[in-house]
């Protein structure tokens, strides 16, 4: 990306708009750019030639499902992005809905990984605070061209801006330790540390109180 182009998606981060279908493909691609090396992400991906386009099927699956049940933010020019979810949303999911990602989730892990992608949606899920009612930041990525110019921090700060204004707590799962101090610049707190496995990397719960 060029200098104007770093200064305009982050001009932009500061004042997102809401994507609707028809970004699906642009968004997906973002957030599928950004986690390519997540350390969480590297552990239950595939590890063949077929990755990187097993990643970005399952960004599409996941984008459509946030269009769907949540909120997803984005700069008028794309390069980053944020999928916001409110608690309600979350939960068991139905057998039908369980069927129909299958596919995608077998393509993504492969057979070999699938314990440990089942792994960590189990330990999410178990230790996902449900006692009140908050906004869940599930994903926010930045493409790598455009990182460390400070266009997650405002994309973050957007979106808090959002939930505070109806007087919601938030909550995350932080799957890079490096970004953690990034989080807690904007006032969340470590809860607890989850291992999906032994051996496999963590994920840091935070959780934010309305400012």
């Amino acid at each position: 990306m060029t200098e104007d182009e770093i200064i305009a998606l982050r001009r932009g981060s500061e004042t997102p708009v809401r994507a609707t279908a028809a970004d699906l493909a642009d968004v997906a691609d973002d957030l599928s750019a950004a986690f390519a090396t997540d350390p969480m992400f590297d552990w239950f991906m595939r590890a063949d030639a077929r990755r990187d386009a097993a990643r970005l099927s399952l960004f599409k699956r996941l984008v459509g499902m946030a269009l769907a049940d949540g909120e997803v933010l984005r700069p008028a020019t794309g390069g980053a992005a944020s999928i916001w979810l409110p608690s309600e949303s979350l939960g068991p999911s139905s057998l039908a809905d369980e069927l129909r990602v299958i596919p995608t989730i077998l393509a993504a892990c492969g057979f070999a990984r699938l314990s440990r992608m089942a792994a960590m949606r189990a330990a999410m899920d178990k230790n996902h605070p449900m006692d009140r009612p908050h906004a869940y930041l599930w994903f926010i990525g930045v493409r790598p061209q455009a990182q460390g110019h400070g266009a997650g921090s405002r994309l973050l700060a957007a979106g808090l801006e959002r939930v505070d204004a109806v007087g919601l707590p938030a909550y995350l799962e932080s799957s890079s330790p490096a970004n953690v101090p990034l989080y807690r610049r904007h006032g969340f707190e470590v809860t607890q540390e989850i291992q999906p496995m032994p051996g496999s990397p963590k994920l840091w719960a935070m959780w934010r109180d309305p400012s």
